[in-house]
């Protein structure tokens, strides 16, 4: 008696998650990279969070965002890691029912503030670079918080729909996800129901917040480098391009994975399925590992404020 009769659905007590097929053999070994960038990324991130809040001169819209940034981060890695080297480490594949909707609606979610942080923080740059004079008058704190806001919002309710919607539908017998996370296309291939609504509004939630938060990146960036073009000496135009492009990095690593994850899920089924769970693995790992490190290390207060803290003087 796997299925349960709710009222008007019936879905599994549990879901299997078998990992990374193809990888059984090596599973064990597999985790222990994975184990170290999660690691990074909770170290980094935690990092960031305590220079940010204990520096009072850090308390300006960019390193606000880079904060909001940080605690994403941590959700987003935290909600998929630690289940993940379960099952890679200790054969833990079973996932109870709701733990699954839970933690499919926070990758989704946070997957959607982790966006609409980078277009914020573009914009950001953008305020920053081509009216430097009026950045604190634009961007002021109520601003920045109601940026935040929006952006939180956003993710939670445009995303919700989705468990909703998955939690009224009837699954068939087989209950084998074969990934190492529950996500939203995974789980409904389980169902045995049409589910061309939910396909057409998880496509409407991809091109509504992606879509649009990296035409307002790309605007923003060309904005930016059309400045930065005009700027009179070398030296600040090579500097500005420097951290242009360290965005520009944080930015791709965390789309490029994300969208090539959602077209193989709707189009690519001659992707082999170990590149395309290894993908979607790095896709929630690279992007909290990367961001403290590349954001930290490019932004001269954060590197010394950390220098401090780890050897004890004044950089």
């Amino acid at each position: 008696a796997m299925l349960t009769s709710g009222n008007s659905s019936s879905h599994p007590v549990s879901f299997i998650l078998l990992g990374i097929p193809g990888l059984e053999n090596s599973q064990f070994w597999v985790a222990f990279p994975f184990c170290a960038m999660y690691v990074v990324a909770l170290v980094g991130n935690i990092t960031l969070l305590h220079v940010i809040r204990t520096d009072p001169t850090l308390h300006e819209p960019m390193y606000l965002f880079l904060a909001m940034l940080a605690i994403t981060d941590l959700v987003l890695s935290t909600s998929t890691q630690p289940k993940m080297l379960a099952i890679l480490w200790f054969h833990d594949h079973e996932i109870e029912y709701h733990a699954c909707l839970i933690q499919l609606f926070f990758i989704h979610a946070f997957s959607s503030v982790e966006s609409g942080l980078l277009m914020a923080m573009a914009l950001d740059r953008y305020v920053a670079v081509c009216f430097p004079l009026h950045h604190s008058s634009i961007l002021t704190p109520s601003v920045v918080g109601k940026l935040g806001a929006g952006v939180m919002m956003r993710g939670l309710l445009w995303v919700s729909p989705f468990c909703f919607m998955v939690s009224r539908m009837c699954f068939c017998p087989s209950r084998i996800i074969p990934q190492s996370y529950c996500e939203h296309m995974a789980v409904l291939k389980l169902v045995c129901a049409d589910t061309r609504v939910n396909r057409a509004y998880g496509l409407f939630v991809a091109f509504s917040v992606v879509g649009f938060d990296i035409i307002v990146i790309t605007v923003s960036y060309v904005m930016i480098l059309r400045t930065v073009l005009q700027l009179p000496s070398s030296e600040a135009r090579l500097k500005a391009f420097g951290t242009c492009a360290s965005h520009i990095c944080v930015i791709l690593a965390f789309y490029i994975p994300a969208l090539f994850t959602f077209l193989t899920h709707r189009f690519g089924h001659h992707v082999p399925r170990v590149v395309h769970i290894m993908l979607a693995i790095l896709y929630l790992l690279v992007p909290p590992m990367l961001n403290p490190i590349i954001y930290g290390v490019r932004t001269k207060q954060i590197r010394d404020r950390v220098i401090q803290g780890c050897c004890g003087k004044d950089p």
